[in-house]
């Protein structure tokens, strides 16, 4: 299989959201956002065999510590996964291996991963790629809206009714105001763990701003009795699978059990569309209350140097320190 480089003035952005194993995380507005967010260059390539076109890869190159690396995704990102949309039958191993030598050679890159939802561990282990996994939850949405309810467990199901019968209120939301009042919320989250939040303000803003008027994403308040916000989510979905990006909430309001409703309107809202699979953003054992099952994607690393690896490595333990550090600053000394 070959992998060439396409020029992005002239991608066929409508042609590449027909496939059918193509994400909300591969379309141009996200791959913008990612751009925006992480200083990144977006890349499309198309993969052929034997003269043929196969599909495409989706990616964004960037500079890490001195190091060129080709991303699709990466830690940090909020993106679990981008990839390669192909046609049926299409080897992603074979597509996995054109684009390890668009990397070195085509791309200059040091460094690379990759993660599809689509991809077993044989694709990238029989090529040296280290796995890791992305794991998370998903939910069958082709179930009817009877099984999806009669799944949960039955405290989550009466804290979506509690949340019905005492006048929590669940709305989309379509204005500039949302993303710093998610903020807001999501401090409070992440203070109660003595953190902070692993990425600020402006990358959901900037999350709305390219999402928002594709109608690939539903942002959501809940509110209260007397009509305050005391719930948000984000929930970016395309195609076959929907997504839980992030939910906040106020700590002082949780007992009218907004989070519950928020998650349960949002499962009938895909469904509704025709989405398949509700994907839960990752672990959490509280998630297990919804019905959901446990799903892991591989995620393929891969240095063209050994050292490479390692300061890979370091980097993702000193920002783990750098959060717990800013947490023990703004709040819990235990954190540390």
């Amino acid at each position: 299989m070959q992998c060439t480089l396409v020029d992005l003035k002239s991608v066929d952005w409508a042609a590449l959201d027909t496939f059918e194993d193509r994400t909300v995380f591969q379309t141009r507005e996200w791959l913008s956002f990612i751009a925006e967010s992480q200083n990144a260059t977006p890349i499309v390539a198309e993969l052929s065999e034997d003269g043929k076109r196969v599909g495409y890869f989706s990616g964004l190159v960037f500079s890490k510590m001195g190091v060129r690396v080709l991303g699709s995704s990466f830690p940090g990102w909020t993106t679990p996964y981008i990839g390669f949309n192909l046609v049926p039958g299409a080897s992603r191993a074979s597509a996995l291996a054109a684009v390890e030598q668009f990397a070195w050679q085509t791309l200059k890159c040091l460094h690379m991963e990759v993660s599809d939802p689509y991809f077993t561990v044989e694709d990238g282990q029989e090529l040296g790629f280290a796995c890791q996994f992305y794991t998370s939850y998903r939910t069958d949405l082709t179930k009817s809206e009877d099984e999806l309810f009669n799944s949960m467990d039955s405290a989550c199901r009466r804290c979506v009714r509690k949340a019905e019968k005492s006048g929590v209120l669940i709305e989309e939301a379509h204005d500039a105001g949302f993303a710093a009042e998610y903020y807001e919320q999501l401090k409070d989250v992440f203070a109660k763990q003595g953190l902070v939040p692993t990425y600020k303000l402006e990358r959901v803003r900037a999350l709305v701003k390219h999402l928002a008027p594709t109608g690939r994403i539903l942002l959501l308040r809940a509110r209260d009795p007397e009509g305050k916000c005391i719930a948000t989510g984000i929930f970016p979905g395309f195609n076959k699978i929907a997504e839980f990006w992030g939910n906040a909430s106020f700590r002082s309001s949780q007992a009218f059990r907004p989070n519950e409703a928020i998650q349960w309107y949002v499962m009938r809202h895909w469904k509704r569309r025709g989405v398949e699979v509700y994907d839960w953003g990752g672990e959490g054992t509280y998630k297990e209350k919804y019905g959901c099952t446990v799903h892991k994607v591989p995620w393929f690393t891969k240095s063209r140097y050994q050292f490479v690896s390692k300061l890979r490595d370091e980097a993702k333990e000193m920002f783990a320190r750098k959060q717990r550090l800013l947490g023990w600053l703004h709040g819990d000394p235990a954190a540390v």
